[in-house]
């Protein structure tokens, strides 16, 4: 399995395992991730986002990461941690 973090590629079941470790010892304190959005999941690919938070209201985080699955098991992950801001020239359309 290839793992894409914020900190670059790597490879293993343990990147991702890392990963998770690193973000329960921040600094704030243990803080808990939960997805916050539907998996939306065109074929092979799948997304979801999520919201990493500490204690007492602490630092908080917003991503999203894709998966590619393969014969139904996920051989890479992408993790992009904090939110998009919207280009200069991209607004809503108008009615």
């Amino acid at each position: 399995m290839v793992f894409w973090g914020p900190l670059g590629r790597s490879e293993g079941i343990e990147a991702v395992e890392r990963f998770v470790l690193d973000i329960r010892r921040h600094p704030a304190g243990t803080g808990t991730m939960v997805r916050c959005s539907a998996v939306d999941m065109p074929d092979e690919w799948a997304r979801y986002q999520w919201v990493f938070t500490t204690p007492d209201g602490g630092p908080r985080l917003a991503g999203t990461d894709v998966v590619h699955l393969r014969r139904n098991l996920i051989d890479q992950v992408i993790v992009f941690a904090g939110e998009i801001e919207a280009a200069a020239g991209c607004a809503a359309p108008r009615p």
